[in-house]
C-alpha cells in the first residue's frame, strides 16, 4: 500500500522540477542600453528580472563620463545584438548560455563593467 502512495508523489515531484528547471532557463528580463560604446563595449542595465547578483556589477563608474550606473554588465553576446537598440533604449532578453563568438569586432577601448553577459534579445 505504502508503494502505491509513494510512487504518485515521486513522479509528481520529477514533475515540477523538471518544469522548475526550464522555466529558469528561459527566463526573459528587460534591460535598458545605458552606454553604447564604440566597439561594441555596452552596457547594460537589469530593470527587471532576478539574475544571479554574482553576475552584476552592483555600481560601476564611467570613467570616460564620470556617470555611476547600478546593475549592470557588459554585453558578452556583440555578434548578435541589434544595432537597432539605441543608448537609453529599453528591450527584454533572455541570458544565452550557448553563444559562441564567431564574429570580427574591433578592439578599441571603451570602457564597460568588468562583468558580461551573453543575452539573446528577444521581443515580448
Amino acid at each position: 500500500m505504502k508503494v502505491y502512495i509513494l510512487a504518485p508523489l515521486v513522479f509528481i515531484l520529477a514533475i515540477t522540477t523538471n518544469k522548475c528547471k526550464n522555466k529558469n532557463e528561459t527566463s526573459v528580463y528587460k534591460g535598458k542600453l545605458e552606454v553604447k560604446g564604440m566597439c561594441m563595449n555596452y552596457t547594460i542595465k537589469l530593470l527587471e528580472g532576478n539574475v544571479d547578483t554574482s553576475k552584476l556589477v552592483a555600481e560601476w563608474k564611467n570613467e570616460m563620463t564620470g556617470k555611476t550606473h547600478t546593475n549592470v554588465f557588459a554585453l558578452g553576446s556583440v555578434c548578435n545584438f541589434p544595432s537597432s537598440i539605441n543608448e537609453g533604449d529599453e528591450f527584454f532578453f533572455t541570458i544565452d548560455t550557448t553563444y559562441v563568438s564567431n564574429c570580427a569586432v574591433c578592439l578599441a577601448y571603451y570602457p564597460k563593467p568588468p562583468k558580461s553577459i551573453a543575452i539573446k534579445v528577444v521581443n515580448k
